[in-house]
């Protein structure tokens, strides 16, 4: 058990600290495989991966690890599909590979056991990194209320930062995709509290997420339906099986605009994803992207049909709407 925070020499934003994710333009890949793993390779597959990881880069991958709960409930990422993205990564040839979260709900060992990863870390022989102690740096912030957080150096060395999670529902921050898991995955429980209310992030939520994702880019969102969630999440809602249905991207806006229109949003709808688009950080628009694999209709019905029991309760019921739905056909 970790007393307090472990801080080394306290930075700000250094030179050796990424500005922009690898790939700027926005490509978004729909996949539905027999399983969520065979899915996942399929998706990457159609992505520019080789551009994205290099050998001898270190790699961080983030699952959604937010409470010690059982990956059916919906509330964390699959083990198994963990596992395959690790393999698949192993390809490129990095130098490290991390497995790194903060839960905000319990401690992280508790959920590394509860979800699998445990397991899957030994297998593997990477590395486990506990977002939620240091060795620390200081991330500078431009939000309304905090204007910097420490963050666990691993981020500040990292090459590539890969977000994994489950789309869900989110009480506060409407959506929780690739972006959110990110931002409130790595400011630190043993400064911010459990469950990281105690110095303002959550005075305003979608403020402090559009802050963070200015600094830290993600290069690979991956966000998967396989296990959803619908209600009051991101824990108490209602888990969504629809097997095998993934979005992976290399621009997280673009990827979390996709899926917040599987929940039936248009960007405007999710403020934090709004505004990042209006900072030019991605694309919210679909007739923007370029989309691979499944259109947005019938990913919408897929996962309309499993969530709701009738694959007509989707956005884009006529055509795939544009940002405000001003595109009338």
């Amino acid at each position: 058990m970790h007393n307090k925070p472990k801080i080394a020499k306290t930075l700000t934003r250094g030179e050796s600290m990424r500005h922009n994710r690898k790939i700027k333009e926005p490509i978004i890949a729909i996949t539905k495989g027999m399983t969520e793993g065979h899915s996942l390779e399929k998706a990457l597959d159609m992505l520019p991966v080789d551009k994205i990881i290099k050998k001898g880069d270190k790699v961080i991958i983030t699952p959604n690890g937010v409470k010690d709960k059982k990956p059916k409930d919906g509330v964390v990422s699959g083990p198994k599909t963990l596992k395959k993205l690790i393999e698949y990564i192993k390809k490129r040839e990095p130098s490290e590979i991390y497995i790194a979260f903060g839960s905000g709900g319990t401690d992280s060992q508790k959920v590394l056991k509860t979800a699998g990863f445990d397991k899957i870390i030994e297998e593997e022989k990477v590395e486990f990194v506990d977002m939620n102690y240091g060795p620390f740096f200081e991330l500078e912030l431009d939000g309304p209320i905090l204007k910097s957080t420490p963050v666990n150096k691993v981020v500040e060395d990292a090459d590539v930062i890969i977000s994994f999670t489950q789309l869900k529902y989110h009480e506060e921050a409407t959506i929780t995709a690739s972006i959110k898991n990110i931002c409130l995955g790595y400011p630190p429980a043993s400064v911010h509290g459990f469950p990281k209310k105690n110095t303002g992030i959550h005075e305003d939520l979608h403020g402090f997420i559009r802050s963070f994702a200015k600094q830290v880019p993600i290069d690979l969102s991956i966000i998967s339906m396989d296990k959803a969630m619908i209600g009051t999440g991101p824990i108490f809602g209602k888990a969504v099986d629809t097997p095998g249905l993934i979005i992976a991207g290399t621009d997280p806006v673009a990827a979390d605009c996709i899926g917040a229109r599987l929940l039936g949003f248009l960007p405007q709808a999710v403020n934090y994803l709004y505004m990042l688009y209006k900072d030019n950080l991605g694309e919210a628009e679909p007739q923007k992207m370029t989309i691979k694999g499944l259109d947005v209709k019938e990913a919408e019905q897929l996962f309309s049909k499993c969530a709701y029991g009738d694959k007509k309760s989707i956005l884009d019921q006529k055509y795939v709407k544009d940002l405000h739905d001003e595109n009338k056909k």
